[in-house]
């Protein structure tokens, strides 16, 4: 697909612009409103392609919870090994749409891998995540940024003294969430391993903070995220810090994602993934 398309789709979802306003610049880039509608439904996501593990799955046991924040109860979808004993632990981290079902089957991928595994979800304030896209990114925006870091910081100290946890705990983040893994890991100086699939990079100013191990993944045209890494990587050697950045050319923003079927790319999602899971043992155990 034409690339300002997906550049102006990616501008629709991230700033956003208002459904009509970004209509009207699509009709004029693809040249009619019947070619717009087309590509319309080849970017946006198709949740009935976002079951890799189900819930019934015999390894996992899923459900619905609600942990301490403040005087807050912060909804979150929790999902973990079948088996008996300690784990590591992951909060997973969604994008600027909510804890839709996509982020919740990769809950049950993490879970799937060996380790318990916690969907937070920041619209809790709100009541959870609605059904309707542009209002999750609408709620999104309208959140106190120190109160939502709160919610995650609490996150790790819940998962941390679980009991099903080891003690070890680290997140993954995509889109929004990615911007919020780099977030947590220098705010949690007891986070171990941070994952950030296309995320804004951390404050520079805050780096000297993290303690974490970060595995950073970048989709090779996403300019807008990209723009950030030059002077975030310049000052994560600077002070030292464990990481990892991978940049898979040729692909998009929402790379991983494989209901976004136009800018999924299947075999960077595998290798990322894989270097997330290489990770994790690395640090979790």
């Amino acid at each position: 697909m034409n690339q300002e398309i997906i550049n102006l789709f990616d501008e629709y979802t991230h700033k956003p612009l208002k459904r009509e306003v970004f209509i009207k610049r699509l009709v004029l880039l693809t040249g009619s409103m019947a070619a717009a509608m087309d590509a319309l439904s080849k970017l946006e996501v198709k949740y009935e392609h976002a079951e890799t593990v189900p819930e019934n799955d015999e390894d996992i046991v899923v459900e619905d919870i609600e942990y301490a924040s403040g005087d807050e109860k912060v909804k979150a979808y929790q999902a973990r090994p079948k088996r008996e004993g300690k784990t590591g632990a992951v909060i997973v981290i969604h994008e600027n749409r909510g804890l839709n079902a996509h982020i919740k089957d990769v809950t049950r991928r993490v879970a799937k891998a060996g380790y318990l595994a916690l969907g937070v979800d920041a619209l809790s304030p709100f009541g959870g995540t609605p059904e309707d896209e542009d209002e999750g990114r609408r709620l999104i925006s309208e959140l106190n940024a120190e109160d939502n870091l709160r919610r995650y910081l609490d996150a790790v100290s819940f998962l941390k003294n679980h009991p099903y946890c080891n003690g070890n705990v680290g997140c993954v983040g995509f889109c929004w969430g990615g911007g919020m893994a780099n977030q947590i890991a220098a705010n949690a100086p007891d986070l171990k391993v941070a994952v950030a699939y296309y995320g804004r990079q951390a404050d520079i100013k805050d780096v000297p903070k993290i303690k974490a191990k970060l595995i950073l993944h970048y989709g090779g045209h996403d300019e807008r995220i990209n723009a950030g890494i030059t002077a975030y990587e310049k000052v994560l050697k600077e002070n030292g810090v464990d990481y990892e950045l991978y940049i898979y050319p040729g692909t998009q923003h929402a790379f991983h994602n494989d209901t976004a079927p136009t800018r999924y790319d299947a075999e960077a999602a595998k290798l990322s993934w894989e270097r997330t899971l290489k990770a994790f043992k690395e640090k979790l155990g």
